[in-house]
C-alpha cells in the first residue's frame, strides 16, 4: 500500500531574508517552487536525531507583508520514525494493510517538511489518495471523498483543520476501518472485528465531553471521534484534534478529552514546558472523574499519581535533571526524556495550589480563565505563572510562600506533598503492609476474602504500593497467585503491576506471561518496564533479548529504539 498525501499548511512562517528553513527527517525532496517559480533548495548538516534542515532560497526578494506560496514535492521514507506500516497479517482482519502516524514530539518532520515546533501553529487542508477498499482519516474534519481521477482503483479523501494546531497534532491513519456513532459529535472508528466492542467500551464519551465543557469552557473542535488502533501503538492515547487515537489497553478517555483544552488549545511553547500540557490535562481529567464518579475517587486517583511519580523517580534517580518539572532539553532526544514526571509532578503542583488557594471550586475558575486567556496560543511556564498571580492578585502573599524554584527547577520529588483523602486508600495500605511484614508462617492467613469490596482502582494501588518496596520473596507471590488468582485478570493496569511484582520477586513461572504482555501490545508504559525487569533477572535476560530481537521489526520505531537502549541492543 502507498498513501499519497497532498497537504496545504497555512501560517505566518518565520522566513529569513527570502530563505525558508524547514525541519525534515529522512525525506526525499524532488522540487520546490515559490509562487509558481522554481526555487533552489539544499540540505543543511544532518543531526543525529533531529534530522536535516531543508533550506529553500526564494527566486525573488520577499517584501515585508508579502505572502508567498511554497510548494514542495517530497516523499517520506519507508522507515519514517513517524509512521508504522502493518502487513495484512498484523491486523485484526488479516486482509488489508494498515498505516498510522505518531508525530509527537518532533516526528512530523519525518512525514513532511515543516517548522516542527509547538511554538508555531497552523491550519491545514489535505487530500489523501488510498486504495478504494481502505479508509483514510486525519486529525481534521472530513470534507468528503471522490474517485481518484488518475487511478480508478483508488479513492481520494479530503480533510480540513481550521483551528490552528502545532505540527505534532497532524495525524493520518489508513486501514479497513468502519465507524459506529456513540454520541451527537462522536464516531468510534476501528477495524470491523473490533468496532462494536470499541463502541461499547467508549460509550461514556459524550458525558465526559459535556462535563469537560462545564469545567473548562466550550469545545471548539466540532467533531470528537475516536480511533482504536492496533495494540502496538506506543502510547495509551494521542489527543489528535477531532480524532483521538486510543489503544485497546486504554480504559478511560477523560485524559485525551481534556487535551482538547489543555495542550491542543493552550500549548506548551517548547518541550521544556511540556508539564503545561500534561499537568493541566491530568488535573482536568481527574476533575471530570470527580464530577462523574465522586470526589473520593478523584482524591484516590491523585494519590495513585503520587505513587506513580515516586516509582518513576526511583527508576530515573532523584538527582536526575530530567525529573525537573521544567528540564533543560538542549541536545536531548525527546523520546528518551519521556516519563510520568510532567504529568504527575505537574498535577501535584496544581493540586497543591488548589489546596492553598481555596479548594476545587475556586481553582477551577482560574483554569477556565487561563484557557480563555491563552486559547490558540503557545506559552511558557512564566506566562502561566503571571496569569496565576494576576487571577489570584488578592492572594499574592500565599503564592509568594510557594517554593517555586524547588517545584519547577529541582530534581526528585516535590518539596511539598499535597493532602489526600485516604478513605479508599486505607484498605490498600493495610493489605500491602500485611504482605510486606508477613513471614512464611503467616502466608496461610491470606485468602480471597482480602479483596472483597475492593475496586480495580484499589487493586492497582495495592500492587503499586508493593512495587515501591523491596521485592517480595517468591513464596509470597506464589501464595498471592493461589489466593487472588491475579494471572486470570485481563485489566492491563493490574496485570502489568502484578507481572512486574512477580519478575522482581524472581518467580520463573511468570517469565512467559511477562514476555507475552511485553510483546502482545506496544504501549511503552507497559512494554519498557516489563522488558527492563526481565533483563534485570538473570534467568530471563537472554530470553528477553532474544524475544525483543525477534519482535523488533513488528514494533513501533520509537518503542523499538527505546527498548533496544534498555536491553543494550542499540543498533
Amino acid at each position: 500500500m502507498n498513501a499519497v498525501l497532498i497537504i496545504t499548511l497555512s501560517n505566518t512562517y518565520v522566513i529569513f531574508a527570502s530563505l525558508q528553513v524547514l525541519d525534515t527527517k529522512d525525506l526525499q525532496i524532488f522540487k520546490a517552487t515559490v509562487n509558481g517559480q522554481d526555487a533552489k533548495f539544499g540540505f543543511g548538516q544532518k543531526h543525529s536525531f533531529k534530522g536535516t534542515p531543508l533550506e529553500i532560497t526564494f527566486p525573488f526578494e520577499l517584501r515585508r507583508g508579502q505572502e508567498a506560496i511554497v510548494e514542495i514535492s517530497f516523499e517520506s521514507s519507508p522507515k519514517s520514525s513517524a509512521l508504522q506500516w502493518f502487513t495484512p497479517e498484523q491486523t485484526s482482519g488479516k486482509k488489508h494493510p494498515f498505516l498510522f502516524s505518531q508525530c509527537q514530539a518532533t516526528h512530523c518532520r519525518a512525514i513532511l517538511p515543516c517548522q516542527d515546533t509547538p511554538a508555531v501553529k497552523l491550519t491545514y487542508y489535505a487530500e489523501v489518495s488510498v486504495p478504494k477498499e481502505l479508509v483514510a482519516l486525519m486529525s481534521a474534519h472530513r470534507d468528503g471523498e471522490m474517485p481518484d481521477p488518475e487511478d480508478s482503483s483508488r479513492k481520494i479523501y479530503r480533510f480540513s483543520q481550521n483551528v490552528p494546531i502545532p505540527c505534532y497534532l497532524i495525524a493520518l491513519v489508513v486501514g479497513a476501518l468502519e465507524s459506529r456513532e456513540i454520541g451527537p459529535r462522536t464516531l468510534v472508528w476501528a477495524e470491523k472485528e473490533l468496532v462494536d466492542k470499541s463502541a461499547y467500551e467508549f460509550a461514556e464519551a459524550e458525558a465526559m465531553l459535556q462535563t469537560a465543557e462545564d469545567l473548562a469552557g466550550p469545545y471548539v473542535w466540532g467533531q470528537y471521534d475516536l480511533l482504536v488502533l492496533p495494540p502496538s501503538f506506543p502510547y495509551g492515547g494521542m489527543e489528535n484534534p477531532c480524532l483521538t487515537f486510543v489503544t485497546p489497553t486504554l480504559l478511560v478517555i477523560a485524559h485525551e478529552i481534556s487535551h482538547s483544552w489543555t495542550g491542543n488549545l493552550v500549548t506548551n511553547k517548547t518541550w521544556e514546558h511540556f508539564w503545561l500540557n500534561e499537568g493541566h490535562t491530568v488535573y482536568l481529567e481527574r476533575r471530570i472523574g470527580g464530577r462523574l464518579f465522586g470526589e473520593q475517587l478523584r482524591q484516590f486517583q491523585a494519590l495513585g499519581g503520587w505513587r506513580e511519580l515516586q516509582n518513576t523517580i526511583n527508576t530515573l534517580g532523584e538527582t536526575n535533571p530530567i525529573t525537573n518539572l521544567v528540564p533543560d532539553l538542549n541536545e536531548v532526544d525527546l523520546d528518551t526524556a519521556y516519563s510520568s514526571v510532567p504529568y504527575e509532578k505537574g498535577f501535584a503542583l496544581l493540586f497543591h495550589l488548589e489546596q492553598l488557594l481555596g479548594g476545587p471550586d475556586i481553582f477551577i475558575g482560574f483554569l477556565k480563565a487561563y484557557i480563555q486567556q491563552f486559547a490558540y496560543k503557545s506559552i511558557t511556564t512564566e506566562d502561566w505563572k503571571k496569569s496565576l498571580y494576576s487571577y489570584f492578585k488578592d492572594k499574592v502573599d500565599v503564592l509568594d510562600k510557594v517554593d517555586w524554584n524547588s517545584w519547577l527547577h529541582a530534581p526528585g520529588m516535590p518539596p511539598v506533598k499535597p493532602t489526600y483523602d485516604m478513605t479508599l486508600a486505607n484498605a490498600c495500605v493495610a493489605l500491602s503492609q500485611r504482605w510486606i511484614k508477613a513471614k512464611e508462617s503467616d502466608l496461610c492467613s491470606f485468602n480471597s476474602a482480602d479483596l472483597k469490596g475492593m475496586s480495580s482502582h484499589q487493586l492497582i494501588e495495592f500492587l503499586a504500593l508493593l512495587l515501591l518496596e523491596a521485592p517480595l520473596p517468591v513464596s509470597h507471590v506464589k501464595r498471592m497467585q493461589e489466593v487472588y488468582n491475579f494471572n486470570a485478570i485481563t485489566n492491563s493496569e493490574i496485570r502489568f503491576r502484578w507481572l512486574r511484582l512477580c519478575i522482581q520477586a524472581k518467580w520463573e513461572e511468570a517469565i512467559p506471561l511477562a514476555l507475552k504482555m511485553a510483546t502482545d501490545q506496544g504501549r511503552m508504559k507497559f512494554t519498557r518496564p516489563l522488558f527492563r525487569d526481565l533483563y534485570s533477572f538473570d534467568k530471563s535476560r537472554d530470553l528477553a533479548v532474544k524475544t525483543f530481537l525477534e519482535q523488533r521489526a513488528c514494533m513501533h520505531p520509537v518503542t523499538s529504539m527505546l527498548v533496544g537502549k534498555d536491553l543494550k541492543q542499540d543498533q
